[in-house]
């Protein structure tokens, strides 16, 4: 199916650094083994058949031309990507492949499109970031939603975690995001994101079954609010997580995702629900699943194996709904999530 292309894996030995490299070998694909430490590299390759592993630092140019060379694609998993998306963004650019990142920080994600959009398109490149749980999955429901509606009133991604135990990159991503806010929260408002420092509301969500109303943060603002705005004319975007998963994810002493199964996923179950309004009309997009870090590497992965192949809608930078055909990607996750859409 991947006709052996080899893809690096930046960050590779990372939480869903590891899961990407499985969804490649699954899927015929060659992993590359790309990160800054050499020896997490090493004992990473030495669990799979024949890794090669490349040690790069994002502050040696040359080290990462080198950890590119020959590949057809690369796919970051590095946090915080403040640090790492641009280098390997040039890097890419350097070599002429795709990237593809798992970002979920806001002013990352924003800093992508804001710098590398012309560049891209005029090379020719195609960039995507935020191709993850956070980010991707809510702007390809969002838009399978929206269907013939060219614009919208109001988008809401509402998430339903049974649990939230961070990663260390989402808790280094988390303290990045913090200090470029200081202190102050993000929200997308009347077209643009907009800085306060007030407390986000609480309050209910009708969540479709088995979940039922919940409790929710709202103005939770997760990725969502660069993606979906960089191509759906819809001016207020709002994203809400269930409390105890905000809570979860906010207490210094949560532990780590623990695996439960074979192929190392927790037991965290997710709902993400997606209503996009247009004067009294409203259009709903559901979502439902396992492990949100695991779901990020069939949709990373998914999204690399459209591009390689041709199944994209445009080049530079672009979110999920915007570069791919978002209800054939939805439907192509059916082995790793359960998708309900309009009509």
């Amino acid at each position: 199916m991947a006709s052996g292309h080899e893809v690096a894996v930046y960050g590779a030995y990372g939480h869903t650094g590891r899961f990407v490299v499985e969804q490649l070998r699954e899927l015929g694909f060659v992993p590359v083994l790309v990160g800054r430490d050499a020896d997490k590299l090493r004992t990473l390759a030495a669990s799979g058949p024949g890794f090669e592993t490349r040690p790069a630092a994002v502050d040696d140019p040359a080290a990462l031309d080198r950890a590119l060379a020959g590949t057809a694609a690369v796919i970051n998993c590095a946090g915080p990507f403040a640090a790492t998306a641009g280098p390997v963004i040039e890097a890419a650019l350097r070599a002429g492949i795709p990237y593809v990142d798992v970002a979920a920080e806001i002013e990352g994600n924003a800093d992508t499109f804001a710098r590398y959009a012309d560049r891209a398109r005029e090379a020719g490149a195609v960039i995507v970031p935020a191709m993850a749980f956070y980010g991707g999955l809510g702007d390809l429901l969002a838009t399978a939603a929206m269907g013939d509606w060219t614009s919208a009133d109001e988008a809401h991604v509402a998430y339903a975690l049974s649990s939230w135990h961070p990663t260390a990159g989402t808790r280094a991503a988390g303290t990045v995001s913090r200090e470029r806010r200081d202190g102050r929260r993000v929200r997308y408002t009347g077209g643009r994101l907009e800085y306060v420092s007030d407390a986000p509301p609480t309050l209910d969500w009708p969540f479709p079954a088995p979940v039922g109303t919940r409790s929710v943060i709202g103005e939770f603002t997760m990725a969502d609010v660069v993606t979906l705005p960089s191509h759906l004319a819809i001016p207020e975007v709002r994203t809400y997580m269930t409390v105890e998963a905000a809570r979860d994810v906010l207490a210094p002493d949560t532990p780590a995702p623990a695996p439960v199964d074979e192929r190392g996923r927790s037991a965290q179950t997710f709902l993400v629900d997606v209503v996009v309004r247009s004067g009294g009309t409203e259009r709903r997009a559901v979502a439902r699943g396992r492990d949100i870090y695991a779901v990020s590497a069939p949709l990373a992965v998914e999204a690399v194996s459209r591009i390689l192949t041709g199944r994209t809608r445009k080049v530079g930078v672009a979110s999920a709904g915007d570069v791919f055909d978002a209800p054939d990607f939805l439907r192509a996750l059916a082995p790793y999530l359960s998708v309900e859409l309009p009509g």
